[in-house]
């Protein structure tokens, strides 16, 4: 059985130590928040699935190799012969501030369809499927298919996470105020303090959406930590105390922990102790999701730092 399904966009993605415009050396790899999600649900030891369309190019076929060495599965992946393969380039115009440049517009992934992302949960069936606001974001036929397949899922007693990862290059707040309609479908939001009234007009943004049917609303503020809401109650956990490298993909790290988390049937301050782990092994290195922690790997940062383990 499938623990996790995931659907969306993933792009090749360059990387460059310095502004781009000077040239130098790039570090290629992968990139792509639901399957940044995947890779980490699959270290740490679970049965994830992505779905997604790519290219029938080189960079696409780099994107399936990378997703399967990590033990994703991608039998669900689709290559296009009329689309390309999306990339996205990270540069570093000062040493603490990475500049993200998405070429995307038209590619492969925009052409998700709620046929094919339908007849994947059905035959996956999935324990969570888990979509973000990116995803709706592409075009009218991937914003169908996102609504589609939690339709779906719900009828089919499948639990739904929604990350609104807001991306103001894709879509002004306002048009991404449509993610409300996946609403009635969600079981666990995740959001950024700043995100919050995407979702809903409440004064009390969190209290509207427990009040509407969520059942755990997850809050994330950076180093200040983050919030787990239910109708129990609230529960923080701060920030842990690493040195931060890169924060790209933190947040998807935070939710790849926190779903792992639900997944074992951990309560809900074990599933946002995971989820802070995951969160702070992503941001100690460079990429997207390169240094994503194995369940082995969960218990190390409790050492001191500069511990050699021999």
């Amino acid at each position: 059985m499938t623990d996790l399904l995931t659907i969306g966009e993933t792009m090749v993605s360059l990387r460059t130590a310095r502004p781009m415009r000077l040239g130098g050396d790039a570090h290629l790899s992968i990139a792509g928040s639901e399957s940044n999600v995947a890779i980490g649900l699959a270290r740490l030891g679970h049965q994830a699935a992505w779905l997604g369309a790519v290219g029938n190019d080189e960079p696409g076929r780099l994107i399936q190799r990378t997703l399967r060495a990590e033990g994703v599965d991608t039998r669900w992946l689709r290559f296009s012969d009329e689309s390309f393969t999306g990339f996205i380039a990270f540069d570093q115009p000062s040493h603490d501030i990475t500049r993200v440049s998405y070429h995307r517009r038209g590619s492969a992934g925009s052409t998700l369809t709620s046929a094919e992302c339908v007849d994947a949960l059905n035959a996956a069936a999935p324990r969570l499927l888990h979509v973000t606001g990116i995803t709706p974001a592409l075009s009218g036929s991937a914003r169908a298919a996102t609504l589609d397949v939690v339709r779906a899922a719900s009828e089919s007693a499948v639990r739904v996470s929604l990350d609104v990862n807001y991306r103001g290059r894709l879509w002004s707040r306002a048009e991404a105020t449509a993610l409300r309609e996946l609403l009635p479908f969600v079981h666990t939001v995740f959001a950024s303090d700043d995100e919050l009234d995407i979702l809903t007009d409440a004064s009390e943004p969190v209290r509207g959406l427990l009040d509407n049917g969520i059942t755990e609303v997850v809050v994330t503020a950076g180093g200040k930590g983050a919030w787990s809401h239910t109708a129990d109650g609230t529960i923080h956990r701060p920030a842990l105390p690493v040195t931060v490298v890169d924060s790209i993909g933190a947040g998807d790290a935070f939710v790849s922990g926190y779903l792992s988390a639900t997944l074992d049937h951990l309560s809900p301050d074990q599933r946002l102790d995971r989820a802070t782990t995951s969160g702070a092994f992503c941001v100690t290195a460079t990429g997207d999701w390169e240094s994503l922690p194995t369940r082995a790997d969960l218990t190390l940062l409790t050492r001191t730092q500069g511990t050699a383990l021999r």
